[in-house]
């Protein structure tokens, strides 16, 4: 996952749920929303079509992966979830695809803004950025277990959401149609709820969650199957592009998250690029950096070109200390996917940890141009706050210690550091005055008021 996994959170600026569930710091490796940008942009080629033929536009739509081995998805205006575990347990593109018109389905009857939940859950789930490593490396972090119990709310919603039969019902033949209309088969759809039949007879607290909040009937399976079977694209098959992705995600989820079954799953003597993909990544997460980085070089010579894994290769080298090392994998992956912000971290990351000035210059200008497409990147600021400091410049390192505590959710901390930075920085720039604007809305003291209102700060910002 996009950078194997290290501890930093992001916020969607998407309406999405949230609302209210205790979770406790040390149960925060348990479940967290991450990052990867090979797997977010296979969810989002699976999803395109679908949105397309509901009439949403796809690249307004946020894809969120949540490390949990439950069974669970979700949709909401401008956000769409998926559990890990969910994708794990789909045997193929068009059961996953079926499960996304599904959502898709609810989505565009409105039931996920039911009893305003959606409305009471805020604007700002939070996302472990830059990789699926930090669900194993996230348990000794008390920074990154600070983010994610910030965003225990949004789980709780999202176990909360719950559907009648009659709305479930409805979905599926919503569903039905949009897989129709986007020239898909709608046998996934009807399988996958199949697949899971035996969730009927179990009492509630035995059931996954999906069959928590979308109740399921063999009445209900059947009158999809039989609607499913009438339509044009049903007999249509899933691309062998779309089979190889399938595949490639699965692989490296095992690989990240299970990586001990991974070993056992993907024979060694197996030439297929996922299990090769995940027998690497395996070996990674069990400490074992040498063998990995010896399967990664053979499926380099056989794929030069592939972002992923010259971002893998280098995210290994940095982990286990050989940062020099790293810089020029990482770099591959940038000029081989420049348009991807996660990778540009990772580049950034490396380069401000090399004492060498020009680097960390360099570092700064890759993370300040990940920020321009994915501002609220709260790894970015933090590591942006290191650079900063690393270069004397203490302002600028205060005003973005102050962007990251803002974008994890910690007004208390941003409002603290914005103040800070805004004594550092000359007044009028506009980074004295972006200071000034997170004090304003980061639950500003009434001393802090005053201070602004002395100086004039409180009335210009008014205008």
């Amino acid at each position: 996952m996009t950078s194997p996994f290290r501890s930093v959170s992001r916020i969607a600026v998407a309406a999405v749920v949230a609302a209210g569930l205790s979770l406790a710091p040390q149960a925060a490796s348990a479940q967290g929303l991450i990052r990867d940008t090979e797997i977010e942009e296979i969810l989002a080629r699976d999803a395109a079509p679908i949105l397309k033929a509901a009439g949403i536009d796809s690249k307004s739509v946020e894809i969120v992966l949540i490390g949990s081995k439950d069974l669970n998805a979700f949709a909401a205006p401008r956000v769409m979830g998926f559990n890990t575990g969910l994708i794990l347990e789909s045997d193929d593109p068009n059961e996953l695809q079926g499960v996304i018109a599904h959502e898709v389905g609810h989505l565009a009857a409105g039931h996920s803004a039911r009893s305003g939940d959606m409305n009471k859950a805020g604007l700002r789930p939070f996302l472990l950025t830059m990789g699926l490593g930090v669900l194993a490396a996230i348990a000794g972090s008390p920074e990154a277990a600070m983010g994610l119990a910030s965003s225990a709310s949004m789980f709780g919603t999202i176990g909360a959401l719950g559907y009648s039969r009659e709305q479930e019902s409805r979905a599926d033949q919503a569903g039905a149609t949009l897989l129709d209309r986007a020239g898909l088969s709608g046998k996934g759809l009807a399988d996958f709820f199949d697949n899971f039949r035996y969730q009927e007879v179990f009492d509630e607290a035995r059931r996954f969650a999906y069959f928590r909040s979308h109740p399921i009937s063999s009445d209900r399976i059947e009158a999809l199957r039989r609607r499913v079977e009438t339509l044009p694209a049903y007999g249509k098959a899933d691309s062998p592009e779309a089979l190889a992705e399938h595949a490639i995600m699965k692989a490296k989820l095992d690989g990240f998250i299970n990586p001990q079954i991974a070993i056992a799953k993907y024979d060694e003597k197996a030439k297929d690029y996922p299990s090769r993909y995940a027998r690497a990544i395996a070996y990674y997460q069990l400490k074992e950096p040498d063998k990995a980085l010896k399967l990664i070089d053979v499926l380099l010579a056989e794929q030069p070109d592939n972002p992923y894994l010259w971002e893998l290769k280098g995210q290994i080298l940095f982990e286990f200390g050989r940062t020099p090392e790293a810089e020029a994998p990482q770099r591959r992956s940038v000029a081989l996917k420049p348009e991807a912000p996660l990778l540009r971290v990772n580049l950034g990351q490396t380069l401000i940890a090399l004492d060498d000035k020009a680097k960390v210059n360099e570092g700064v200008g890759e993370l300040k141009r990940a920020l321009t497409q994915e501002e609220d990147n709260a790894v970015a600021w933090r590591l942006l706050a290191e650079a900063y400091d690393k270069l004397g410049q203490d302002g600028l390192a205060r005003l973005a210690t102050a962007e990251y505590n803002f974008n994890v959710g910690d007004m208390r901390q941003a409002r603290v550091f914005a103040m800070r930075a805004r004594e550092k920085l000359d007044k009028g720039t506009p980074e004295w005055r972006r200071a000034t604007d997170i004090v304003l809305v980061a639950e500003p003291s009434r001393e802090d008021l005053r201070d602004l209102a002395r100086e004039g700060s409180l009335t210009a910002a008014a205008r």
